[in-house]
């Protein structure tokens, strides 16, 4: 099903991300939110009572691959110890935004 071809037109994911670190505090959800706009991804984060952040992202493959590179690093105040991804079945998600 991922043979990277350019004829899977329409093709969504659909991940679970659970990010730790340096990660609340920070501005990562609003900046996720913006990222992922920016790139056509949908979804949610959110922060969780651990201290680590949580999201689910769909949409095209490739956007989602970005979004995931990019929650890696987080935006500058942040240190990102680990993301731990799990594919999920797609919902068909529209919008992003922070969840509470």
């Amino acid at each position: 099903m991922s043979g990277g071809g350019e004829g899977n037109a329409g093709e969504r994911v659909r991940l679970r991300l659970l990010i730790s670190g340096r990660v609340q505090g920070v501005a990562f959800r609003y900046c996720m939110v913006d990222r992922c706009r920016q790139l056509g991804v949908a979804g949610w984060v959110r922060n969780l009572a651990n201290g680590s952040v949580e999201a689910e992202i769909e949409g095209d493959p490739k956007a989602v691959e970005w979004a995931v590179a990019w929650a890696r690093q987080g935006p500058p105040a942040a240190r990102v110890a680990e993301v731990i991804i799990d594919e999920r079945p797609v919902r068909g998600l529209a919008g992003f935004k922070v969840s509470y």
